[in-house]
């Protein structure tokens, strides 16, 4: 069984993606808002490259049942409903509602992904049902990091680092790792006893906390939070059946 990761998406070419297993992982901070808002009750995760295609999406949709969510560099964007703060995505704001949503990097990497095979959204706050998809499903993965502005995201390393630990504790199942897989496992090992420091010490996680962003990042490594598992039905995201 192949895995493959890249650290960003902007030289990972779309249609060598098409008909692929490909993983998304984003953990500051598209991963753990799309969890959590579907975990909350959200009825799709429509996600959108550019903030013109969220207004030109959301405007073909009855209003009362649609929010537009994202960011631009961390800040909510003018005229959306919500940010890319998972701790806005509460039940009672978006429980039966479709989300417009568009973040910096998170939300390109998974419509560059649109056309995989199967499609996952993951970080630490579920990543043990994403191990459990990958070794259930036994096929060759790709996994692509969203990285900061298609620069290298310790943070999305470190996680995807220990997905690959957890597969790897399968005897059953020969993986072939490439180059950045490797990388990605001994990076989690540096970092492993203390998620959070090192999610701090990154440059995203400092940006957040320069930006008064710092409470979204204990939620963003707490292992299994949130388990549920984000998966593209039908062209959005939605909860796996």
């Amino acid at each position: 069984m192949n895995i493959e990761v890249y650290f960003s998406s902007q030289n990972v070419d779309e249609l060598s993606l098409r008909d692929k297993n490909i993983l998304v992982v984003d953990v500051l901070r598209a991963s753990t808002t799309i969890a959590t808002a579907l975990a909350n009750g959200a009825k799709e995760i429509i996600p959108v490259d550019t903030i013109e295609k969220a207004v030109k999406v959301s405007g073909n949709l009855y209003g009362d049942v649609v929010l537009r969510g994202g960011e631009r560099q961390g800040k909510i964007i003018e005229g959306f409903n919500l940010g890319n703060s998972p701790s806005e995505y509460t039940e009672e704001i978006v429980k039966g509602k479709s989300i417009i949503y568009s973040s910096t990097n998170g939300a390109g990497a998974i419509v560059k992904a649109r056309y995989a095979k199967n499609l996952l959204i993951g970080g630490f706050i579920n990543i043990s049902l994403v191990v459990n998809f990958i070794k259930n499903l036994n096929e060759d993965f790709i996994i692509l990091c969203a990285s900061k502005n298609y620069l290298f995201s310790l943070e999305d390393a470190v996680c995807v680092g220990m997905t690959l630990e957890k597969l790897c504790e399968e005897k059953n199942i020969v993986y072939k790792l490439n180059d950045g897989a490797i990388a990605s496992q001994s990076l989690y090992k540096t970092y492993k006893r203390n998620l959070l420091k090192m999610v701090k010490t990154a440059n995203h996680g400092k940006y957040l906390i320069e930006i008064g962003m710092e409470n979204d990042l204990p939620l963003c490594v707490a292992i299994d939070s949130v388990p549920v598992l984000p998966m593209q039905i039908s062209n959005t995201i939605k909860l796996q059946n």
